[in-house]
């Protein structure tokens, strides 16, 4: 080869290297993350439970991070507005979201949401399990749960139950129930905890589905309401002596909510994962756990492929219960 033409070659390949490395990310000039503070959108009212839970996780998430955890809530839709903000937000790792699964799992098969609810997030770390408690008010006479599900069997329709509203976890309860047991029970929904507690202690219906809560637990211990059954995967150390509805042989009607951590699709593994690992990291915290176990939640934790994988059994299982009947939800 002629020395002009080893120049021209020299040339043309520097050329197409620079134009490579120009096309690289630069990954190792790009900024550490986080680098600025990272918000943390509640989809539900301030001052509830689950909105206190997030509080707990954000401060010491904040500093394992080493920048602020801002809490903002944005309730709507049964949490279907929040999602809907964390879907539309830039996918870095600055924008994450505190919900239960249900937005995902229930919500979009009854209704029409904004967003793709299978591609639109990023499952980044489940974070608790809150029970679900079945109470009986003072306007259920009868004994036990075997004695509410005689009692709808004799009288269709007459028996109400009341939950925090449609496609809820207490609704989903309900539904699984009287599928189960083939009775009428009529649902009675409310849009929320103080107008509900409120007319069960006044007798406005004979049951009640409700989170588990320090109040309730007072109004049981009182003997204003009657602890029929929960939905967890254990009897609840707060009350040994009520039996889960598996226990009761309503196995798919075993509900709770399960709570995390989602991110906007397309976030980067990196930093999912680093996530991960942190929130892991805080729900392993002795103090965390105890604030957890305080709120009558129980810790949850574990990989993104183990919270992606109940999601998805979640969303099978509703999927199966809606298309059976879909009146329950009606």
């Amino acid at each position: 080869m002629s020395l002009l033409r080893r120049r021209h070659f020299i040339q043309r390949a520097g050329g197409a290297l620079a134009a490579a490395m120009c096309a690289l990310p630069e990954v190792s000039h790009a900024a550490p993350w986080p680098s600025r503070p990272v918000r943390l959108i509640v989809v539900y009212p301030p001052g509830g439970v689950s909105d206190g839970m997030a509080r707990v996780l954000a401060e010491p998430l904040a500093q394992s991070l080493g920048v602020p955890v801002l809490i903002e809530n944005r309730p709507g839709a049964g949490g279907s507005l929040g999602m809907d903000a964390l879907a539309r937000a830039t996918p870095d790792g600055c924008t994450l979201a505190f919900s239960a699964i249900s937005p995902l799992t229930l919500h979009p098969l009854l209704a029409r949401v904004p967003y793709d609810p299978q591609r639109a997030f990023v499952p980044v770390a489940s974070v608790m399990r809150t029970p679900v408690l079945v109470v009986g008010t003072p306007a259920f006479t009868g004994h036990g749960f075997g004695e509410l599900i005689a009692q709808a069997r004799r009288q269709p329709g007459e028996v109400r139950w009341a939950t925090s509203g449609v496609a809820t976890i207490g609704h989903l309860v309900l539904a699984q129930v009287r599928v189960q047991s083939r009775t009428d029970i009529t649902h009675i929904p409310y849009q929320g905890g103080g107008p509900q507690l409120n007319d069960a202690l006044s007798g406005q219906f004979e049951v009640l589905s409700t989170n588990v809560a320090a109040q309730q637990l007072q109004y049981i211990e009182g003997g204003r309401f009657q602890a029929l059954a929960v939905g967890a995967p254990a009897r609840i150390e707060a009350l040994p002596a009520v039996p889960t509805l598996a226990e009761l042989g309503f196995e798919k009607a075993n509900r709770d909510s399960l709570f995390g951590i989602f991110a906007p699709a397309r976030t980067p593994v990196a930093v999912v994962q680093r996530l991960n690992a942190e929130i892991n990291r805080v729900l392993d915290s002795s103090v965390v756990r105890a604030r957890l176990r305080g709120a009558y939640n129980l810790p949850a934790g574990g990989g993104t492929d183990d919270f992606a994988h109940e999601i998805a059994v979640d969303r099978r299982h509703n999927r199966e219960l809606v298309a059976g009947d879909r009146s329950q939800f009606d």
